[in-house]
Parts: C-alpha cells; sequence; structure tokens
C-alpha cells in the first residue's frame, strides 16, 4: 500500500473509527450506569466479623442478606481488637460486630433498624443490641424475649432507639 493510498483510507475510517470509539465509551457509560442503579435495591454493603464457630452469628448474616444486603463475611478469633476499634462500649458488646457504612452495628439487630439507621443518618457511632436475646434475628428458639435497640453516642453513652416486645 502506498502512502496516498494510507492517508484515504485514514480519512474514510477516521470518523468510522471515531464513532466506534465513541461507541465503547458510552457503553461502558451505560454499563456503569445500569450497575450503579441495579445496586439501589441493595441497602448497603456489611461487612461481619465473627467467631468462625459461631451458628447464631451466621444466621443473623442470613437475616441480614434475605433482607436485601450484600454481606460479607470474616472470620476471627479475637474480636476484642475490631470491637475496640470501632468504638462498640463494654457494657454494649455481643458476639458479633458489623460495619456498616459509618457505622458498626454490634450484635443482632434487625435489618429493619439498619435500614432506618441508614436512611435517617444519625450523628452516633452505631447500633448495637447487647447480649444475645432469644427472639432476635438469629436468635431462634423456644421463646421470644424483649430486647432493645440502642443507639450508641460518639461520647459512647447508649439510649433506646428501637424496642422490640413479642
Amino acid at each position: 500500500m502506498t502512502m496516498s493510498s494510507r492517508r484515504m483510507q485514514q480519512r474514510e475510517n477516521g470518523p468510522m473509527a471515531a464513532r466506534a470509539n465513541w461507541g465503547g465509551v458510552l457503553a461502558a457509560v451505560l454499563g456503569v450506569l445500569v450497575l450503579m442503579f441495579a445496586r439501589q435495591g441493595v441497602a448497603a454493603d456489611i461487612v461481619v466479623y465473627k467467631s468462625p464457630t459461631c451458628g447464631c452469628c451466621g444466621e443473623w448474616v442470613e437475616h441480614m442478606r434475605d433482607a436485601g444486603f450484600t454481606v460479607d463475611v470474616e472470620d476471627r478469633r479475637d474480636l476484642v481488637s475490631i470491637k475496640q476499634q470501632m468504638g462498640v462500649p463494654r457494657g454494649m458488646q455481643s458476639c458479633h460486630t458489623a460495619k456498616v457504612g459509618d457505622y458498626f452495628v454490634e450484635g443482632h439487630a434487625p435489618a429493619g433498624a439498619v435500614k432506618r439507621l441508614l436512611a435517617e443518618k444519625p450523628d452516633i457511632k452505631g447500633l448495637a443490641v447487647p447480649g444475645m436475646p432469644m427472639g432476635s434475628p438469629g436468635m431462634d428458639g423456644p421463646r421470644r424475649d424483649p430486647y432493645d435497640v440502642m443507639a450508641v453516642g460518639k461520647d459512647g453513652r447508649a439510649q433506646v432507639y428501637e424496642r422490640h416486645r413479642q
């Protein structure tokens, strides 16, 4: 191919190549937008730190997944350091700790309380269901005890966020 025929081919293919490139860019942008809108059905990503042998923690993870959350699980032998890093007060601790956005969720909090937290975005550290109350999500058993979901403030003080009475 001669130099002049290459130039002619480049001129002829130039606009086509540019259109093909723009088409690829447009397809990529549309793909990202579709993924973003599809993800809006998921309330938030959650990372759960739990003991590898804890069955009730696994049940809570399933409760959150059933509610539409994407949940990653990290099995740990030492949960105390995670709780300390996230600022979970000693009296609010339970068997597992989760990170949801900028918040911690300690223990067997219902998915509805977590969704409310993410919608309202209060200025707190997180939510806690201290202990392991029977009848809370993941703690199925012969009875359903009343329990409170506590909001833990930045100062470490807790107040009732939701009451659950069966």
